[in-house]
């Protein structure tokens, strides 16, 4: 099964759900959200409905990131998957949003600044190794295929990329982000046969997410989801 959906509502929420079946929340990436909203959500949404959650940046980027800044999160220290208060309590935010949301894929980005080392392999392996109850996704930046490789098998993690950058290393499920292209960046609206590429490379695999998160996202999922459906 391939599923379609946004990073994010591009429309009304009420729209969004009449539309699609799967969002990516965004909004639970920057700040702590509440228990009551995400419930409000789970109500508006039908059965159906899938929501996956974008873990709290205070489990994956440091203060330092101009992310915080936009939130105005006032944290000393956090990112970085660190065996530290501020993370774990992160995490049980995130969980809790989750499970009210019924959310079975939990989405951790993680920042250029999160180099390929020892130290936050160690990190990964015990932040992964003590959590558990949902499908986990990764989205790295600047590793290699085979430190990527060998950390998704060893802690069961699915690899989540732009496919039209590189190929999942790892994972039953594919779990793809639509960024745009190199030159326009999020900018960039996907052509009819790039959209097309997509469709028949996502048909290779038993099940995928396609999670746009460009500008133009709502137009693009719904073409895509349009080409799906033809032969």
């Amino acid at each position: 099964m391939i599923k379609v959906g946004c990073c994010g509502f591009p429309m009304s929420m009420k729209k969004y759900f009449e539309e699609f079946e799967v969002v990516e929340i965004q909004k639970t990436f920057y700040k702590p959200i509440s228990v009551e909203i995400a419930e409000k959500w789970r109500k508006m949404a039908s059965k159906n409905f899938e929501f996956c959650v974008k873990a709290l940046q205070i489990i994956t980027h440091p203060p330092s990131s101009p992310t915080y800044r936009k939130a105005k999160l006032d944290v000393e220290d956090g990112g970085f998957f660190k065996p530290i208060k501020e993370v774990f309590d992160a995490w049980n935010v995130t969980k809790n949003v989750a499970d009210v949301l019924k959310a079975e894929v939990i989405v951790f980005q993680t920042p250029k600044s999160f180099k390929e080392s020892k130290e936050n392999m160690k990190n990964m392996k015990e932040f992964f190794n003590s959590i558990e109850g949902y499908m986990f996704v990764w989205e790295p930046r600047d590793w290699s295929d085979e430190a990527i490789k060998k950390v998704c098998e060893e802690l069961n993690l699915v690899h989540c990329v732009d496919p039209f950058v590189a190929k999942p290393l790892y994972g039953d499920v594919r779990y793809f982000r639509l960024h745009g292209s190199h030159k326009k960046m999020y900018k960039h609206k996907y052509s009819r046969d790039e959209l097309i590429w997509l469709r028949d490379y996502c048909r290779e695999f038993n099940n995928a997410y396609v999670m746009f998160n460009n500008v133009y996202m709502r137009d693009d999922a719904v073409t895509f989801k349009k080409l799906l459906n033809e032969i």
